[in-house]
């Protein structure tokens, strides 16, 4: 059975395995193991109520039990930029206009920004390649949703997700290229480092602050704006599956771009509903959708996918699924379709 739960401090081993599969362009989940023990320590803390708003953040994690091993992990920020700087560029657009000579151009500019300071954050998305499929994926994206359904007043009005931008086979990004690589004179895969263990000090201090005239850029480089890796582009579909959507705003070491959304007007937000378990082993309709069902449970919460009647006044799961969420006859649950409407 695949099931999510909060991360725990004997899952570093596992996230370090995962860390090692991801490559470069993933900045939270770096292969480094004192700065993951930060992040799982963080998330307890998150999880206790010992932080600030700034500092927190859930990392949840998605577990085979056949084997007892994590294969994929997800998170969330509660407010981005609040403690370190939260920077990207904004596209944006000057106009050069000369009467005289009858001339009118609009150019397209890049502009260091901290915009999205105060913003939750979907971040540290990666699943074990081995699990890609039966919907693992999706489970593993769109149950962050799920949670801040639940807990709504924990998080902000606005939420973000930077996705990992385009590189090379052999982890070359054209944009760094282009654009970082000549403020400062490191490689791209030791600034994504850097950044990814929460040295950011040197971006505000190299980072040019006059707006940068894209058509200035290599090809490769103004190509490479606001498009995600091969390997981000169905994590890119998910994300706008649910609402998010890109208004203009990269990252600014591989130009990957920034969805997002009012967390309000989510899918998964607003269709998310609370219903009454029923412990039933009896098969399910042959034309029950698979849901995302999470218990609510904010300290031992778990959530999975199940097969659930379109309209069931109460949720009927198995045995085995009731017992992986904590759950018995009587207890509420909340569940969505894992999929909008049109989709089923």
């Amino acid at each position: 059975m695949m099931i999510i739960r909060p991360v725990e401090r004997r899952d570093l081993a596992d996230l370090l395995a995962l860390a090692d599969k991801s490559g470069i362009g993933l900045t939270t989940l770096p292969q480094n193991e004192k700065t993951l023990s930060e992040r799982i320590e963080r998330a307890l803390k998150t999880w206790q109520g010992e932080l600030p708003a700034g500092d927190q953040g859930y990392l949840f994690v998605l577990e085979d039990t056949e084997c007892a091993r994590v294969v994929g992990v997800s998170g969330l920020e509660v407010a981005v930029g609040m403690s370190d700087p939260w920077y990207s560029f904004r596209v944006g657009t000057l106009v050069h206009a000369s009467k005289t000579l009858n001339v009118y151009k609009a150019v397209p500019t890049l502009f260091l920004s901290n915009d999205h300071t105060g913003y939750s954050e979907l971040c540290t998305l990666f699943l074990d390649p081995d699990y890609r499929h039966s919907l693992n994926g999706k489970l593993l994206s769109k149950v962050r949703f799920l949670f801040m359904s639940a807990f709504r007043e924990r998080f902000a009005r606005k939420v973000i997700a930077e996705m990992r931008g385009y590189s090379d086979e052999n982890g070359n990004s054209p944009f760094w290229e282009g654009v970082g690589s000549h403020f400062f004179s490191i490689d791209f895969a030791r600034a994504d480092y850097l950044s990814g263990t929460g040295q950011k000090a040197f971006i505000a201090e190299l980072m040019p602050k006059h707006p940068l005239y894209v058509d200035f850029l290599a090809p490769g480089a103004r190509e490479a704006i606001g498009r995600v890796h091969p390997h981000t582009a169905p994590a890119r579909h998910v994300l706008e599956s649910e609402g998010l959507r890109y208004q203009g705003y990269v990252d600014i070491f591989d130009g990957g771009p920034t969805l997002e959304a009012d967390i309000d007007e989510l899918r998964v937000v607003k269709e998310s509903r609370r219903l009454t378990v029923a412990v039933d082993d009896a098969a399910p309709r042959a034309d029950a959708p698979v849901c995302l069902v999470s218990n609510d449970d904010y300290h031992g919460y778990r959530a999975l996918l199940a097969a659930v009647a379109p309209d069931d006044d109460c949720l009927r799961l198995n045995a085995a699924s009731a017992r992986a969420l904590g759950l018995v006859s009587g207890s509420q649950a909340r569940v969505v379709s894992l999929n909008s409407q049109e989709k089923r």
